[in-house]
């Protein structure tokens, strides 16, 4: 089953790292999809990541995941 997808989004799919990593990504993860609620610095340039199910997942500096971003239409 496929989330819908709001009328006027555009869908990405991009790779991110702990620089480019941004709130309301999406992230698959072991088979399930998960979307970045909230981040939190570490040291050395590495990033928790807060997903809205409840996990934490703490990426380095140069850790490279794909991800899905959605971007409004203007």
């Amino acid at each position: 089953m496929r989330p819908q997808v709001p009328v006027g989004v555009l869908v990405s799919h991009i790779e991110v790292t702990a620089a480019t990593v941004q709130r309301g990504d999406i992230i698959q993860l072991g088979g399930q999809a998960c979307r970045v609620r909230d981040l939190f610095q570490l040291p050395q340039g590495a990033k928790q990541l807060v997903f809205e199910s409840g996990e934490l997942l703490a990426i380095h500096a140069r850790t490279r995941l794909v991800a899905v971003r959605l971007m409004r239409r203007r």
